[in-house]
């Protein structure tokens, strides 16, 4: 009989296989970005339904095949039941998942990015910060956790630690005033900005989310982390599209109660 593993993790994305089955992507404390086999786990009296949804954080047992996992049952402990009840909550998520799933890779360690993933999931449930502010804060550290965070402090030219406010996306991180020219993209950073974007690359993630920014510095961090992301990130994610469909409508009714 095959030995049973046992792994703590969270779905990041599930499929259907097959008339019957799911494959599921987790990630895991113990063996990084997994896939698993659920074999019935669409049927309708499946024990596996539930665990196998995107979100779903516990404890998975498994065994190991020639090419892929079997997931024979699960325990879970969160489903982050009240971030589901809100659609852009949702699409948020989601997309952390997504990008979760891009960058980890199997058998490598992925603790800090799953660490990560969860307290961002559980910062969107408690919705006590601005999601714009939590989705910076997630993609800026996740890039530092993947080993190609942005460098601010110190000047890409230079090496310079004093005067860095000026940021370039394609070149990956900040420069001093003498430095600024070499870069095409070059955006002026309020100081506030820079000591925020700092503070995001190195504060242990149990206390990342315990601030909120002026609206002048969260536009910033959106530039940055977009102009970066996008620079260096070469997947399509689907969630994107919901977020911004459905951050347009939030405005549009915004501004008719604002009319009313």
């Amino acid at each position: 009989m095959k030995e049973q593993i046992k792994v703590k993790g969270i779905v990041l994305l599930q499929a259907p296989v097959g008339e019957y089955d799911r494959r599921v992507v987790l990630l895991t404390l113990e063996k990084g970005k997994i896939s698993a086999f659920a074999r019935g786990a669409r049927r309708p009296n499946s024990p596996l339904i539930g665990v196998c949804q995107p979100m779903t954080f516990g404890t998975f047992f498994l065994y190991a095949g020639r090419n892929s996992f079997t997931l024979l049952s699960a325990e879970a402990d969160h489903y982050f039941p009240e971030l589901k009840k809100d659609l852009l909550s949702v699409s948020y998520g989601t997309y952390f998942l997504e990008l979760a799933a891009w960058l980890t890779r199997e058998n490598n360690d992925e603790r800090e990015i799953l660490k990560l993933l969860y307290a961002s999931l559980r910062t969107l449930e408690k919705n006590k910060i601005p999601k714009k502010l939590i989705r910076c804060i997630f993609e800026l550290r996740i890039m530092t956790c993947f080993g190609e965070g942005i460098q601010a402090f110190s000047c890409i030219e230079c090496g310079r630690e004093d005067n860095l406010f000026f940021f370039s996306g394609n070149r990956g991180g900040c420069y001093c005033k003498n430095c600024k020219s070499y870069a095409s993209d070059v955006l002026r950073l309020e100081e506030s900005t820079l000591y925020t974007l700092q503070y995001i690359i190195v504060t242990p993630i149990e206390k990342l989310f315990h601030f909120v920014v002026s609206e002048p510095v969260l536009l910033q961090l959106m530039r940055i982390s977009r102009s970066y992301i996008s620079s260096h990130v070469r997947g399509e994610f689907k969630s994107l599209e919901m977020i911004d469909v459905l951050e347009i409508d939030e405005m549009d009714r915004k501004k008719s109660k604002k009319k009313e």
